[in-house]
C-alpha cells in the first residue's frame, strides 16, 4: 500500500516534537498552564521562609556595603554622605598598612588551614579504628568546636599568661628558662595565635573527614589487604580517593573562615603587638568603629569579598574539571 509521501501521524509527532492533542488521537491531555503556575507559587511559598532571612541578613547588607564603598561615609550624625566613585579603592591601593594586614591574613589562613587539615586527618583515621571507648574519644574531640571563640580566646590567654600561665609554668618546671610573654612578643605573637586557631578549628575538619571515612566500604580495604597492599598504599589507593571531595571542600571552607577570622584574634591580641596579628578583618573593623571611616572600611570589605570569590571560583572550577575527567 502506497503512502503517497505522507508521514505517519505518530512519527511526525516524534520528529517535530509536537504533542498530540487530546481527544480522538488518544494522546495525553496537556496540563493546564494554571496548574503549573500554581505549583510554582506553592514552591515559592515554601521556600520563602528560608529565603527571607538570607536576603535580609546576608544579601541586603552585602549590597549595602558594596554601595557604601563608593561613598565618603564617616561617623557623625550631622555629616552628609557624598558619592566619590572609586576614590576609596584608589587610596586602598597605596595603603601599605592594609596590604601588610592582607599578607598577615594570608599567612594566618595558610598557617592554620594546612596543619589543621593534616592533624584532623590523623585524628579522623585514629577515631575510625575499632578502639575501646571510641565514643568517648569522639565526644572529647569535638569539645573545642562546641566552645564559643570568645571563650576559647580567654582560655588561651590564661594559658599564655606570662606569670601564671600553664605554658610558662611548664617551661620553668622543665628548666627551659623563665618563660616569656607569648602574645606580646613580636616573634611569638603570630605563631601563638596560629596554634590557637589550629586547636579551635580542628574538630569540625575531623568530623567531616570521619564521616567520609565511615562511608568508605570496608570491603575495599580488605580486598587491598588481601592483595598485599600495606597501610600507606591502602590509604593512597582506597581511602584518599573516597574522602578527596570532602577534603577539598572542607579545606576551601576552612581557608575562607580562617581568612575572615575576627573574634579569636581580637580577644587574644587585638591585632598587636605592632600590628603583627592584625588580620584584614581587624583592620577594617578599626577603620570603621575606631576611626569612623565607614566608606573606606567598606572598600576593604569589597576587596576581601573579591578575594574569597576568586578562591571559590578556582575551587569550583577544579571540582567541575575533576568531575568531567571522571
Amino acid at each position: 500500500m502506497k503512502s503517497h509521501g505522507r508521514v505517519p501521524r505518530g512519527l511526525f509527532a516524534v520528529l517535530t516534537g509536537v504533542k498530540k492533542r487530546s481527544g480522538t488521537d488518544g494522546g495525553a491531555r496537556p496540563r493546564p498552564a494554571g496548574a503549573a503556575a500554581a505549583r510554582n507559587r506553592a514552591a515559592w511559598f515554601l521556600v520563602l521562609p528560608a529565603l527571607l532571612p538570607i536576603l535580609i541578613l546576608s544579601v541586603g547588607p552585602l549590597l549595602y556595603g558594596i554601595a557604601l564603598a563608593f561613598t565618603d561615609a564617616q561617623s557623625g550624625r550631622t555629616r552628609s554622605t557624598q558619592w566619590i566613585g572609586t576614590l576609596n579603592f584608589q587610596d586602598l591601593l597605596h595603603d601599605t598598612l592594609f596590604w601588610d594586614s592582607f599578607r598577615i591574613g594570608l599567612l594566618w589562613a595558610v598557617g592554620v588551614t594546612a596543619p589543621q587539615f593534616l592533624l584532623a586527618l590523623g585524628l579522623a583515621l585514629l577515631l575510625n579504628q575499632r578502639l575501646r571507648l571510641r565514643w568517648l574519644a569522639r565526644a572529647l574531640a569535638i569539645i573545642p568546636w562546641a566552645m564559643p571563640e570568645v571563650v576559647v580566646g580567654i582560655m588561651w590567654r590564661l594559658v599564655y599568661h606570662p606569670d601564671a600561665g600553664i605554658l610558662n609554668e611548664t617551661v620553668r618546671d622543665l628548666g627551659l628558662g623563665d618563660g616569656r610573654d607569648w602574645l606580646t612578643g613580636l616573634a611569638t605573637a603570630l605563631p601563638a595565635v596560629i596554634l590557637v586557631g589550629i586547636w579551635a578549628g580542628m574538630p569540625q575538619t575531623t568530623v567531616a573527614l570521619l564521616a567520609g571515612l565511615q562511608n568508605t566500604p570496608h570491603e575495599l580495604h580488605e580486598a587491598a589487604a588481601l592483595d598485599g597492599a600495606g597501610a600507606w598504599r591502602r590509604f593512597r589507593t582506597v581511602t584518599w580517593p573516597a574522602i578527596r571531595p570532602i577534603a577539598l571542600a572542607i579545606t576551601a571552607l576552612n581557608f575562607i573562615w580562617n581568612f575572615n577570622s575576627f573574634a579569636l584574634v581580637y580577644v587574644l591580641t587585638s591585632g598587636g603587638p605592632g600590628g603583627r596579628t592584625r588580620l584584614p578583618m581587624l583592620f577594617a573593623y578599626e577603620e570603621a568603629f575606631r576611626y569612623g571611616q565607614f566608606g573606606y572600611a567598606a572598600a576593604m570589605g569589597c576587596v576581601m569579598v573579591a578575594v574569597i570569590s576568586v578562591i571559590l571560583a578556582v575551587f569550583l572550577a577544579g571540582r567541575i574539571r575533576g568531575g568531567e575527567e571522571r
